[in-house]
């Protein structure tokens, strides 16, 4: 297949930046039905709409982190005023503002920064597990309304067996006895037939929900499925593994993840630093009123006093900064095993769906080309053979029944088959299978 085997392509396109939340794209095999309620259920989804108001959030930390913190200012009144050389001092009025070290600000930058990014990949992830739960229930949809279809051409055919039956024994040549089996075969497929409805609407239901519309709200029928090809093989498995480390969301989300770690440990280790603190002072002085003074009135009499000040804190108590770095450490060491066990995840969710789509195929090729054609031969030989009177009902019921289910089964592999194949996409984080030019 084109798309697997430009995969390592892909991947060395894609290189292993992960500095941005890209949307993921999404396969379609051309379903206009299926396009229309992905776009529909990614733009209007609450869970996707919540992370997105929560990834906006995020990114207005970075300026709250990175901003300095707030001066202040205190006024200072003297219940006894102090008397200096050209006055009692009756006010003062000071004003300071704390400036984090060096690099502390940053470094709070950084951290909200990175939490802002795994924030927007948390959309990504959202996004992508509705179109995986979209396709899923879609799927389901297309196989309850085929298993409708089904059901409704066995009750025709069951309805001409009657009728033939029924003419049988008209002329007495054949027992009531067929009649009754075949009566109680179509109400047995009646009931199934409304088994189906049922949980179609289930499944109706679950697409509407999915796209934040009136759970009863109808749902077109699925007529036709586009059933892509894909090969799957060893090397395509390893392809695909190493295409999902650096396109995979949850991939990504631990490597942001790990950034985060990191700047939270830069931050912790520049608390060791101190902060400057600056500040100026205004004190009111009121003139001399004291008899020497007013006879003889120093200089400078009444000016107000003007002073600045420099200083920093003194972070003694390492024990709780020690605490703080031991706890930024731990937090990055837990995100690379976390990075590591995702690696494992989607190597092994990649392996099983591989196996999975593998099994699939291989059934589908059997029922098409021998269950399918060996059930229809096998009907139309008892279907003669009733005709004449050679055989009787419960063989014909039978012939019909293994036809059926061999429908029914090769309905049941098609949607299995392409619910892998969207569970690929997930795992993969790109669209799977892509189609490519010829």
């Amino acid at each position: 297949m084109n798309t697997l085997k430009t995969a390592a392509v892909l991947l060395a396109a894609l290189g292993t930046v992960h500095g941005s939340a890209e949307p993921m794209a999404y396969a379609t095999h051309g379903d206009a039905l299926l396009e229309a309620l992905i776009g529909e259920a990614l733009e209007r989804n609450p869970r996707i709409r919540a992370a997105a108001s929560e990834h906006s959030a995020a990114r207005e930390v970075e300026v709250q982190a990175t901003a300095l913190p707030d001066p202040r200012i205190s006024v200072t009144g003297f219940a006894r005023a102090p008397q200096t050389r050209v006055g009692p001092q009756r006010a003062g009025l000071a004003l300071t503002q704390t400036i984090p070290w060096f690099g502390k600000r940053a470094a709070q930058g950084e951290v909200a920064i990175s939490e802002a990014a795994l924030s927007g990949e948390l959309v990504n992830t959202a996004r992508a597990d509705t179109v995986l739960a979209v396709k899923s229930a879609y799927y389901d949809l297309a196989y309850l309304d085929r298993a409708i279809r089904i059901s409704n051409l066995e009750e025709q055919l069951l309805r001409h067996y009657e009728s033939l039956a029924s003419a049988q024994y008209s002329q007495g040549i054949g027992q009531q006895q067929a009649v009754v089996k075949l009566q109680a075969e179509i109400t047995r497929v009646l009931n199934r037939r409304t088994e189906f409805r049922r949980w179609r609407d289930t499944a109706e239901a679950t697409i509407n929900m999915l796209r934040d519309r009136p759970v009863d709200l109808a749902v077109a029928e699925i007529r036709e499925l586009t059933r892509p090809g894909v090969d799957i093989d060893i090397a395509t498995l390893a392809t695909l593994q190493s295409l999902a480390q650096a396109t995979s969301p949850e991939a990504h989300a631990a490597l942001l993840a790990i950034d985060r770690a990191k700047a939270g440990l830069r931050l912790a280790q520049r608390r060791y630093r101190p902060d400057v603190v600056v500040g100026a002072g205004w004190g009111n002085v009121a003139g001399r009123r004291d008899e020497p003074g007013r006879l003889n009135p120093p200089p400078d009499n009444g000016k107000d006093t003007l002073n600045f000040t420099v200083g920093i804190n003194i972070p003694v108590y390492r024990a709780g900064i020690d605490a703080g770095v031991r706890e930024a450490e731990a937090r990055l060491a837990a995100a690379r095993e976390t990075q590591h066990a995702i690696q494992g995840d989607l190597d092994l969710a990649i392996r099983t769906i591989g196996l999975e789509l593998q099994t699939a195929i291989d059934q589908i090729a059997l029922y098409e080309n021998a269950l399918l054609p060996q059930a229809e031969q096998a009907l139309r030989s008892t279907e003669e053979a009733y005709s004449t009177g050679t055989t009787g009902v419960l063989d014909l019921l039978d012939s019909d029944e293994v036809l059926l289910e061999v429908r029914l089964g090769l309905a049941q592999l098609e949607t299995d088959y392409m619910k892998a194949l969207a569970a690929m996409e997930r795992a993969v984080g790109v669209p799977f299978p892509k189609r490519t030019e010829p």
